[in-house]
């Protein structure tokens, strides 16, 4: 079975794919652990990519590219299936993909998409705050600390802030819908609704892969 996972920051897709990759024993593809694996392994694709990121350059999508490519042709692969994780971004790195797996004669077989509402997420994402004293992390919603707590004794990271965060998922959102659209096209989208308890999330999408199985 070969797939790709789809959700804004926040959504549980990390939790899921994790879940999936144990249930139906594919191989998990995320895009920090390809750059990992192509740079300590000396690739061709992987040492043009720590050219650039060593320079504290953005690694261009021929390389990236390049390294999903090296990746979805190892033996592996084609023995078990893959989940792809992070990738494609972009509406030019989706069509990448279909060129990559023709060649390799590999064909995706469906999109899993979790769905959450932004507004939901903007909570999830920017409640954290973080005691000045001892470092505890907490959320404003979820963990909040004890009693009647007192602001100023905690500080948020910039990431979290709500306006940082917006910003964050607005660009998730514009990069996303064009890949989504492209792959609801080729009838391989199944939309899982994320705002929901983390087991029965699953269970959906554990629907729909037995479906396709």
């Amino acid at each position: 079975m070969n797939l790709l996972i789809m959700g804004l920051p926040g959504a549980g897709k990390g939790t899921q794919a994790a879940k999936i990759v144990e249930a139906f024993q594919i191989a998990h593809i995320s895009t920090g652990d390809m750059f990992r694996a192509a740079m300590a392994n000396e690739t061709e694709m992987g040492l043009l990519a720590k050219s650039y990121i060593s320079k504290g350059e953005l690694v261009p999508d021929e390389v990236t590219n390049g390294i999903v490519k090296e990746r979805l042709a190892q033996d592996d692969i084609k023995g078990t299936g893959f989940l792809l994780d992070g990738y494609p971004r972009t509406i030019e790195q989706a069509h990448a993909l279909d060129a990559t797996l023709a060649e390799l004669g590999l064909k995706l077989e469906g999109v899993i998409n979790i769905k959450v509402d932004p507004s939901s997420l903007l909570e999830r994402l920017s409640g954290r705050i973080i005691h000045k004293k001892t470092g505890e992390t907490f959320h404003k919603v979820f963990n909040p600390p004890a009693g009647d707590y007192n602001e100023d004794d905690y500080y948020q990271r910039e990431d979290d802030k709500p306006e940082t965060v917006k910003r964050r998922l607005d660009v998730n959102i514009a990069q996303g819908e064009p890949i989504i659209e492209h792959y609801r096209a080729q009838g391989l989208v199944h939309d899982i609704e994320g705002n929901q308890a983390i087991d029965a999330v699953f269970a959906d999408i554990e629907k729909v892969l037995t479906n396709l199985k």
